[in-house]
């Protein structure tokens, strides 16, 4: 048995990847862990409110760990903050820490680097296949995610508050990654089988924000 915690983004690929684990029990996912930007109380790049997090955490019966971030951290400060949370789960028996992510190589190398400081070993469900296709599977198995948040330099603001559905991907411009991997848009997952119930939500207003890259960021980012 290998026990794990998962990070959580709270967006489509950490459920299909979380669902993924869930087809094999030699899996056992003890804890969630989230990055939460502390002045605003949401997900850091997802912008998720808190609130709705912990009825992710609570839907999917795990413990959720927040670790807050100051505003704009440098790599630096996210770096200590995250060695300690991680030595902490070496502590509790933890051995590996698994991802939703897919494509980014150079922010696996970033991962497996703190990982490998504390002695955890990184698991990516869902490592170099097709986004696509991911998402129709995402959609078939039934998950229902929310376009929450996105990059206006690279998908048109209409695209916000969209459903992840085929009519979506129908409309989704061609240079515009599906999964959103260069960060065009990121979701909120709220249903789908993972979850014991489905998380309600209703739609807020609308706001503009620039996040100014943080000091010593060589391309991993801190999501």
């Amino acid at each position: 048995m290998h026990n794990a915690y998962f990070n959580w983004s709270s967006g489509k690929d950490a459920a299909l990847a979380y669902h993924r684990l869930q087809q094999h029990p030699e899996w056992s996912i003890k804890r969630l862990l989230t990055t939460v930007n502390q002045i605003y109380q949401r997900v850091t790049m997802h912008g998720l409110r808190i609130e709705l997090l912990e009825q992710q955490a609570q839907a999917l019966g795990l413990p959720l760990d927040k670790l807050y971030l100051p505003a704009n951290p440098s790599m630096e400060e996210y770096d200590q903050l995250l060695s300690q949370q991680l030595d902490q789960y070496v502590q509790q028996g933890l051995t590996h820490s698994i991802f939703g992510d897919i494509n980014l190589q150079d922010l696996r190398d970033y991962r497996e680097k703190q990982l490998e400081a504390v002695g955890l070993q990184g698991i990516f469900p869902l490592w170099l296949e097709d986004t696509r296709t991911l998402v129709k599977e995402s959609i078939s198995l039934g998950f229902k995610s929310v376009i929450i948040c996105l990059d206006n330099r690279k998908l048109d603001p209409s695209f916000l508050g969209r459903t992840l559905d085929d009519s979506f991907l129908a409309d989704l411009p061609p240079e515009v990654d599906p999964c959103g991997e260069n960060g065009e848009f990121h979701t909120f997952c709220y249903d789908g089988p993972i979850f014991s119930y489905p998380i309600s939500f209703r739609e807020g207003e609308r706001v503009l924000r620039t996040y100014p890259a943080p000091k010593g960021n060589d391309g991993q980012g801190v999501g």
